[in-house]
């Protein structure tokens, strides 16, 4: 077997192009020919050189969710799944994925379902992704459980936008002021030291300190770098480690402006997750389990297990929610109407989308909040330093 670049055009005329895994030339033209493909040229792959550290086996998450909505849109339009997969796969940019959708295209073809060829990949489609894809088959309904996929995986994708927006101004300006920071200390400071040595100007206590603090900068300019790169690295390495991201995530929950904003989040993808997963027909023990995995939060994780124990014992979901995953008053009593009339699903979804609002609303209230904080604590930093300058030339002034 081995891997083939082919380029022709299909029944509709378009000029489409890809990769193949086939035995020969003949073997691929043949196939083709059966997917109404009209080959023009066909060649075999050349050999690429890779490093291994350099490959990038990732498919983020809104590439996920582009896949999911282009297929449920084919699939809805009645066209063959297989010709549905081989048109993704033609159109995928990330060489991975490309790979993955080609692979699970051949399983499908050699009679997998494709819930079968997806579990194959389990870093690309996790439980839920499989589960509704098994459900969709089973009851033949796989366009619906694919627009609802898609569906969840967009609210997910402007969730994590949201989040990335009040975090990347606030770290952004945090990051901008070390780094002028340690730029004055190194390079503007010592020049005016040495001024004021030379001339013997009185020195000021913050002065002095600012100075010794420029000292050591100065002094240790590349072990600061080093260990601020090591720092990062030490950071990553310790949030993978279980106590690690046991601390991490209980201090995301408590800090001072982002803890209520964690928590929206959590919970919104909380209840997202559940609603999606039980409107597909997945089973409540089954849905508790793969929604704990998908809160993004090890402490609300364990309490979702510690609720799906007391729902297994006979409790009902409201009271488990209540007592075991110590959720808002609002969200359980949302919860309890959905059990009692039946429309579980719904009320979930509701919730969801309430939380959704509160977590715009939220954003935009941190940043204006977060603005005139972080420009009151860099001018005062960037003062201290520049006053602390100043104050010996009034001294020397005093002496002539």
């Amino acid at each position: 077997m081995a891997v083939f670049v082919w380029k022709g055009k299909n029944r509709y005329g378009d000029v489409v192009n890809g990769e193949r895994v086939a035995k020969s030339i003949a073997d691929l033209t043949r196939t083709l020919k059966r997917e109404q493909i009209t080959v023009f040229d066909v060649s075999k792959k050349r050999v690429e050189i890779k490093i291994p550290f350099l490959k990038r086996e990732k498919v983020n998450l809104k590439e996920l969710s582009i896949y999911s909505r282009q297929i449920s849109v084919l699939v809805d339009a009645d066209l063959p799944l297989i010709q549905s997969l081989t048109m993704l796969a033609d159109q995928t940019k990330n060489v991975y994925f490309k790979t993955v959708i080609q692979t699970i295209r051949k399983d499908v073809e050699s009679g997998s379902t494709l819930n079968e060829a997806k579990r194959k990949f389990p870093k690309v489609f996790d439980n839920l992704y499989c589960n509704l894809v098994a459900s969709g088959e089973q009851s033949g309904s796989l366009d619906v459980m694919l627009q609802r996929l898609a569906e969840y995986l967009e609210s997910i994708v402007k969730l994590k936008a949201q989040i990335k927006q009040a975090m990347t101004y606030p770290v952004a300006v945090l990051i901008f002021s070390i780094v002028i920071t340690i730029f004055m200390m190194w390079k503007v400071v010592p020049v005016f030291s040495n001024i004021f040595i030379e001339l013997g100007a009185d020195m000021p206590l913050l002065t002095l300190v600012v100075m010794v603090i420029s000292q050591f900068v100065e002094k240790y300019i590349l072990f600061i770098f080093l260990g601020f790169i090591g720092g990062i690295f030490l950071f990553r390495y310790f949030k993978k480690t279980k106590v690690g991201r046991r601390i991490i995530d209980i201090s995301m929950l408590k800090m001072p402006l982002f803890g209520q904003l964690f928590r929206k989040v959590a919970f919104s993808r909380i209840t997202r997750t559940l609603a999606t997963l039980l409107s597909g027909g997945v089973p409540m023990l089954e849905s508790l389990k793969i929604t704990s995995t998908t809160a993004g939060n090890v402490v609300l994780e364990e309490r979702i297990v510690a609720a799906r124990t007391m729902v297994s014992e006979g409790g009902n979901l409201t009271d488990a929610l209540r007592e075991k995953a110590m959720f808002p008053i609002m969200v359980t009593q949302m919860v309890s109407v959905g059990e009692a009339t039946g429309n579980l699903d719904s009320m979930l979804g509701k919730v969801a989308d309430f939380y959704d609002d509160e977590v715009e609303t939220a954003v935009g209230s941190l940043l204006s909040i977060l603005e005139p904080i972080l420009l009151i604590c860099i001018g005062g930093l960037i003062g201290s330093i520049v006053i602390s300058m100043y104050l010996p030339v009034f001294s020397l002034m005093q002496q002539f």
